[in-house]
């Protein structure tokens, strides 16, 4: 018998298997042959703490001190460097970005046009009015973060069983009787961590759906101009568009920001999308694409709130929901494992979220299940 086995060796649920790790035996499954193969590995790893709603915000800022400060020993370099990011504001949208100033308060500041430029020099200078800079945003390094959550685990006695995937789960009278295929285990507490995944695994439990929806994110990584250090050049989206561009280890990854719903599944990009990309890339900026370095696409999974989904099931004892990050999960993971832990072992979330304003119920699958039948 252990006590908690984890679904997913993703971040989330290599950072839950790393708090629970000192209460109890850990078992952390994960069905691909390396952990965290879909939404972590593919991560755009910015630290945006102003991204997302009001409740993900308050989320995010959580998880702020453990990224600034990780642990002794947690990992060889910092998970944190400083990058900034531009919301850059074209002809007709100065509304938008003096509401965007205004709701940013002193997180935020004014740029000029020259100023923008001389951040980022390959704008077009005629499409640019201004832009609103937050120095706060930084580049995070999710694989050190990730596997920094997976080998504290290790050290605190937890185990990693990979290309191990769920056949069924069935609840006895006080425990999960899981079949791995190949390995039958018992557990006080099966924590869906599986991501894009997650609604399936409860259906295997008998439980019902939370809604999960998956949805795609493309990604390319092109060369930046000849003659330009990308060294301070920050991260910038485009007021109108979901279009963003970030410096990435000498090159540039361009997104469209796309959210397409699709099934659980190794997503590959979309042609047509990457073709879109280009071409508003090189007519945005005076970047021209000779070749693409790489293309790819990540999942990003929500719910119909688009807040996270953290707690026990309420009809099944020792289910534990972690699910529906979105685009958030690499940010929230240290804060949403604490609370994860903490639930699971004290059924009480941790006093900083408490003090931050975040309830229980603000994170329980019950939510959605009761906005269903309102």
């Amino acid at each position: 018998m252990i006590d908690y086995l984890i679904i997913g060796a993703g971040i989330s649920g290599a950072a839950a298997a790393y708090e629970l790790a000192p209460h109890g035996s850990v078992v952390l499954v994960e069905a691909e042959a390396s952990a965290g193969f879909h939404s972590t590995g593919r991560s755009a790893a910015l630290y945006t703490p102003n991204y997302g709603s009001e409740l993900v915000c308050k989320i995010n800022r959580l998880s702020h001190e453990f990224l600034r400060s990780p642990p002794e020993g947690f990992c060889a370099q910092p998970l944190l460097s400083p990058r900034g990011m531009l919301s850059v504001a074209s002809q007709g949208q100065e509304e938008q970005l003096a509401t965007l100033l205004a709701e940013g308060g002193d997180d935020v500041e004014r740029l000029d046009t020259s100023q923008t430029l001389s951040l980022v020099p390959f704008l077009r200078k005629e499409r640019v009015i201004g832009a609103a800079y937050e120095a706060a945003v930084a580049d995070m390094d999710v694989d050190a973060l990730h596997q920094g959550f997976l080998k504290g685990m290790r050290q605190r006695g937890g185990e990693l069983l990979l290309d191990r995937k769920v056949v069924s789960l069935v609840r006895m009278e006080n425990d999960w009787q899981v079949d791995l295929g190949e390995r039958q285990l018992q557990a006080r507490v099966v924590v869906n961590a599986a991501g894009a995944w997650a609604d399936e695994v409860a259906e295997l439990a008998g439980i019902s759906r939370i809604g999960l929806e998956p949805r795609r994110r493309t990604a390319i990584l092109v060369d930046p101009p000849a003659g330009v250090s990308l060294s301070q050049v920050p991260a910038m989206d485009f007021m109108g568009v979901e279009n963003y561009i970030k410096p990435d280890a000498g090159q540039l990854m361009v997104s469209p920001g796309d959210a397409t719903p699709v099934e659980p599944q190794d997503i590959q990009p979309d042609d047509m999308d990457v073709a879109v990309l280009v071409d508003w890339l090189e007519n945005e900026t005076q970047l021209e694409v000779r070749r693409l370095n790489h293309q790819w696409a990540g999942l990003r999974s929500f719910v119909a709130d688009g807040s996270p989904v953290v707690g026990f099931d309420e009809s099944a004892e020792g289910f534990f929901w972690l699910a529906g990050q979105g685009g958030y999960g690499i940010m929230m993971s240290s804060a949403l494992a604490r609370a994860s832990a903490s639930l699971i072992t004290r059924n009480v979330l941790p006093q900083d979220f408490i003090d931050a304003g975040v309830s229980e119920s603000d994170l329980s699958a019950r939510r959605l299940r009761d906005a269903k039948t309102a």
